[in-house]
């Protein structure tokens, strides 16, 4: 934890410029004393050492005061409710967003993804205030200020958008991660609240040179506060800078000229810059840290994909006509589609030994036939549990020499992770208080009413969750030595959520590198509580969001504030879901799909199979019929590229790698469209955050119906995304190749057997 965010007592005086008020607030650090700001909300000390000789907000530096004794007795008393001394600075700075749970579990972004930060700022009476962001970093050092924007003048709201660091690519095999990595951890964002005296000034100003009120002392006043500004220290002003502010002063002041002149000469557009860029900030107050966890790549901005590798490289043997299983030698293939179709993490199920008693049969059968090969998920044999490669599969040195072909194509290998196990398991013999037992001594197996998983036992935490817990993390160690970068946690919402803290703190403290992804499609409640321990992304409930209404509100949830917290990855189907839509909709609904998830989060995966439209479901089931959970699937790939899903899921990965705008949480905008069956929204970075420094604008628009062509309109306000009102924007359809002229007021048409969507990309003017 920085140790600027400890608290410390406070005592002693500081006087700063432009309040000339003594105010009892130096703390000790080390053995310096320094003032911890003229506050909005107290503040804790920056990092001793950093910032230990740093100036005060108001541009002095700070010295205690041999007048303190004095003053002392004058300090305005803390409130009889309150148990931590928090006292208010000149302007109030209050709500700083986003938050949650009193911020005791920082929010959390991508190294490079854009943070927005909103606060309510105010001060007494009719003055103005203006604010100030600034981005430290996990040394304490200042890498960003920005000036904030009043976004809601009634309710005092102002906002402001930083980056923590810069995008990168860097995987953590790569000699590049090292500088990587000494950015991730905690950020901090304190805002500055400040009084602003030019802008009030000219605001009075103008009318009263209007009205011919007072306007001697009204220009005298204002040339004060123009030399002020070129003197002042804060303001961090150049020689050039100077020289314009010093001559309006004196051009404000000499009475031989003109009074509308005069007032002019402090009414230019370069004065008007520097009030942008580098402001006479009075009464300068100071928040307090609001930390941000920054993580790796990956993190947020992740393409995932799924395959099963004993399916890989399988195949009919002609004369036994039984299946051949693959292998990690053959599952090679996987990974070189994988790779083909530009994505950058392939996930596998569980690769362990795969029980006997209870072995599932095709399609959840109760009784298995002698060839098949079980449920992966009924972990555990004679052969060994958690920490053995199935013998099918190769040994962990093939496993080992797989994970170096992912490497060798940039590609992270994931490994499912669930925390179960078949009756075979050794644990059941070595550990039986780690699970449940029946009233009849017998071990209970997994069961959500009425589904019964015979072929599993679950753990249970009551006896031994300490116990459990270092198992779990020596088992974790062992994959992540073999080359593992990431875990899928399978039903994490099945165990104590106090279970993974203490396992994902552990594992994450020693690899800060490592990811998790939750498999919880569960309660809202569960699911923010489980990325509040360390789940970076999470599975969630879009497969099931088809209607527009339905895809807007989740769209918007998505990347909402709560994208801070909690990362939704978009997957249109898993080996456990398989919706009626894409039983419905054939290949456009599969495009679809493809397109809402690519486009709609950060974050997306596909199963593999995607790509051959598999959409037969199992009846009764939202899952597929002959389920690869309990199969070895043969796959005649030469088909793909005729159906052209494959060559979909390319293009949109490509469009996300070369769009920023793809890549953050935070920048979604659903659009007003008239059709029921189109849905549209933007993504929007600017320039201020992108490598070419050039505005990064998608417009997204699809037809979510796969049978019939829907027109429509599609309404935006161009200045909503940076643009001038009325400009035309010169848009490309990154899927057709073809151009169009938009205004903001727009019509589309898109019929499912020639486009279902379009991704335009405004070009620059």
């Amino acid at each position: 934890m920085f140790e600027f965010l400890r608290p410390t007592r406070l005592s002693g005086v500081v006087e700063l410029r432009g309040s000339y008020k003594k105010w009892t607030s130096s703390q000790r650090v080390g053995d310096k004393r320094s003032f911890a700001s003229y506050n909005g909300c107290m503040t804790a000390p920056h990092r001793s050492g950093a910032h230990a000789a740093e100036p005060d907000s108001s541009g002095t530096s700070t010295r205690s005061s041999s007048r303190a004794k004095k003053t002392k007795a004058h300090a305005p008393k803390a409130s009889a409710h309150s148990t931590v001394d928090v006292r208010f600075g000149r302007v109030v700075i209050l709500d700083i967003t986003p938050s949650q749970e009193g911020d005791a579990f920082p929010a959390r972004v991508e190294i490079g993804e854009t943070i927005t930060v909103s606060a309510q700022l105010f001060i007494e009476g009719r003055m103005k205030v203006g604010a100030t962001a600034v981005l430290r970093n996990p040394q304490g050092r200042v890498v960003q200020r920005r000036a904030m924007s009043c976004v809601n003048a009634g309710l005092d709201r102002w906002s402001v958008r930083l980056q923590a660091g810069k995008h990168s690519d860097a995987l953590p095999w790569d000699k590049a991660f090292a500088a990587v990595k000494r950015q991730l951890g905690l950020w901090s964002v304190t805002i500055e609240g400040w009084e602003d005296r030019y802008a009030l000034w000219l605001h009075d100003a103008a009318i009263k040179v209007q009205v011919n009120d007072d306007v001697a002392n009204a220009l005298d006043e204002g040339a004060s506060i123009l030399t002020r500004w070129a003197e002042d220290a804060d303001a961090g002003l150049g020689a050039r800078a100077k020289k314009v502010l010093l001559k309006a002063a004196r051009d404000i002041a000499d009475p031989s000229v003109d009074i509308a002149k005069r007032f002019a000469a402090a009414d230019s557009p370069e004065i008007h810059r520097l009030h942008d860029s580098n402001p006479l900030r009075d009464h300068i107050s100071e928040s307090q840290a609001k930390v941000f966890r920054v993580q790796r790549p990956k993190s947020s901005f992740a393409s995932w994909y799924q395959f099963f590798p004993r399916s890989e490289g399988a195949y009919l043997d002609p004369r036994s006509h039984q299946i051949v299983q693959g292998n990690f030698l053959s599952a090679a293939a996987g990974l070189e589609r994988a790779r083909k179709e530009g994505f950058d993490i392939v996930y596998l199920p569980p690769i362990f030994p795969i029980g006997r008693s209870n072995r599932k049969g095709r399609n959840n059968a109760l009784i298995a036939g002698p060839t098949d090969p079980g449920s992966p998920f009924g972990i555990g044999s004679a052969l060994g549990g958690h920490d053995t490669v199935d013998p099918k599969l190769g040994t962990m040195d093939d496993f080992r020499s797989f994970v170096g072909s992912a490497h060798a194509l940039g590609l992270e290998i994931a490994l499912d992770f669930a925390l179960q196990c078949s009756p075979d398991h050794p644990w059941v013999k070595q550990h039986p208080d780690w699970f449940r037992h029946k009233a009849d001594g017998s071990i209970a197996f997994a069961e959500n009413p009425p589904k019964k998983y015979q072929d599993i036992y679950p753990i249970d935490f009551d006896k031994d969750m300490a116990g459990i817990e270092r198992e779990v993390i020596r088992i974790l160690e062992l994959w992540i030595d073999a080359g593992v970068t990431i875990f899928r946690i399978d039903n994490p919402h099945t165990k104590p959520v106090r279970f993974w803290q203490d396992v994902i703190s552990t594992i994450t403290a020693r690899h800060p590198e490592i990811l998790f992804l939750a498999e919880a499609f569960t309660r809202p409640g569960m699911m923010l509580a489980l990325s509040y321990v360390g789940f970076t992304q999470s599975h969630c409930y879009f497969p099931w969001r088809n209607t527009k209404e339905e895809l807007q509100e989740y769209l918007e949830l998505t990347n909402s504030d709560m994208g801070y917290y909690q990362h939704n990855s978009f997957w249109p189907t898993t080996p456990d879901i398989l919706t009626d839509y894409l039983r419905d909709n054939g290949i456009a609904g599969h495009a679809v799909r493809a397109v809402l998830a690519a486009l709609g989060s950060p974050s997306w995966g596909i199963y593999s199979g995607y790509e051959l439209i598999e959409n037969r479901q199992r009846p009764g089931f939202e899952e597929q019929i002959d389920n690869e959970k309990y199969e070895i699937k043969l796959r005649d790939w030469s088909s793909a590229d005729r159906l052209g899903i494959s060559v979909l899921l390319t293009t949109l990965n490509d469009i996300r790698r070369r769009h920023p705008s793809c890549q953050g949480y935070h920048n979604l905008t659903v659009l007003r469209t008239d059709d029921p069956s189109i849905i549209a929204f933007a993504r929007h970075t600017p320039a201020d955050f992108t490598e070419n420094g050039r505005d990064d604008t998608l417009f997204v628009v699809v037809n979510l119906d796969g049978h019939n062509a829907h027109s429509s309109g599609v309404h935006f306000d161009p200045a909503d995304f940076g643009f001038d009102p009325g400009q035309s924007l010169d848009v490309h359809d990154e899927l057709s190749g073809r151009d169009f002229s938009w205004t903001g007021d727009d019509y589309v048409s898109l019929a499912p057997w020639a486009d279902v969507a379009h991704v335009l990309t405004v070009r620059p003017s």
